[in-house]
């Protein structure tokens, strides 16, 4: 069920509760996509000001976590099922990633809006950190039904991390599960909301209900050129392709980037196969990209840029995990399937790399 606020109320919500945020800029883009075979793929984008170290981790079954909060351990769980996807810095907690029974969880940058439950002694058994949330979610749950019922059992709140600054990360949270269903879930006043997301989309600040409302205002976007139009015998032709977009954002802001998404995904055609999917998603996602230099934040005497360091799809019915990074655009994939689930330890390989350049020199006849 998706629970209307105004923009209006919730920012002065949040300026009285002082949670505005200091943060370097995040901007990540998350779409979906189905294929004519049945297949369903998702993915996103990852954009932050500052250099972040992923790992893509393997999770086996039974592995046990204790949350951390500002006052200790948080709530602690076992993984019910094993997980594959990306962690950040050295935290063991996958923030964007797939589990053995295809549901999947994106952890996407919700600043201004955020605001998380209170620590108290009486909540602290069933607390999480911003980070161990998505952990949480991919390691206990099936389906999206089921992490809706288990929703009551957790909170999370504000922690701090020193690879991620001075503030606690503000978050909210995309998941799919395999049949294709996704939600948004937005810590919102200090409660956690819940939203369908029958598009699949999903970019940062505002809240998901105003993407939505917000997306009414391009509904005239089409993938066909427009016809000539005729003015007492002049007519008047599109100057090119693609004039059924004029109109579409084309800006690097979220509210931009989740209309260019929600249209691109919606529009295109779809592929044959889940394995054409995944090549279509990353090129949708190729439009996402953002160079360095081109989205810079300055505070004070430091310059921060925000680009696009981590690109990744997902595949829940392979369970396959596909990424690529802007230091080396080889699409490399991990599949869950070859592991031990029952492992006992956590497996952990970086993803930096340097994309090599082929010299086809002596191809050429």
């Amino acid at each position: 069920m998706s629970i209307l606020y105004s923009l209006k109320q919730i920012a002065r919500g949040l300026l009285l509760a002082g949670v505005f945020v200091n943060t370097p800029l995040f901007a990540c883009t998350g779409i979906k996509l189905a294929a004519k075979d049945g297949a369903l793929v998702h993915g996103r984008t990852l954009e932050f000001g500052v250099k972040i170290d992923t790992s893509i981790i393997v999770v086996p079954r039974d592995y046990e976590f204790k949350a951390t909060t500002s006052q200790g351990p948080g709530l602690t769980y076992k993984a019910k099922y094993a997980a594959l996807g990306a962690i950040a810095f050295d935290n063991v907690s996958i923030m964007d990633g797939i589990n053995e029974k295809g549901l999947s969880v994106g952890t996407f940058y919700f600043p201004d809006f955020a605001k998380y439950a209170t620590l108290t002694a009486e909540n602290q058994s069933k607390a999480l950190s911003p980070i161990d949330f998505s952990n949480w979610i991919l390691t206990q749950f099936a389906t999206v039904d089921e992490v809706k019922a288990g929703l009551s059992q957790v909170v999370i709140v504000p922690t701090l991390y020193k690879e991620w600054g001075d503030t606690a990360l503000p978050c909210h949270y995309i998941v799919y599960d395999k049949s294709g269903k996704s939600i948004v879930i937005e810590p919102l006043q200090g409660l956690l909301f819940v939203s369908d997301n029958p598009l699949g989309v999903c970019t940062n600040s505002p809240n998901f209900d105003w993407h939505m409302t917000n997306l009414r205002n391009f509904i005239n976007l089409t993938p066909f050129n427009t016809k000539p139009l005729n003015i007492k015998g002049l007519e008047l032709k599109p100057l090119s392709q693609g004039s059924g977009m004029v109109g579409l954002p084309g800006d690097f802001t979220s509210p931009s980037r989740f209309v260019q998404a929600a249209i691109f995904s919606i529009t295109a055609t779809p592929s044959e196969t889940a394995d054409e999917a995944v090549l279509q998603a990353f090129h949708i996602l190729n439009q996402f990209d953002i160079p360095v230099g081109m989205a810079l934040e300055k505070e004070k005497d430091v310059t921060y840029t925000d680009y696009t360091m981590l690109t990744c799809v997902r595949n829940p019915q392979a369970l396959k995990f596909y990424f690529k990074t802007y230091d080396d655009q080889t699409i490399r994939m991990v599949d869950l399937n070859k592991f031990d689930l029952k492992g006992k330890t956590i497996l952990r390989a970086s993803t930096v790399g340097r994309q090599p350049v082929e010299d086809v020199t002596s191809s050429l006849k």
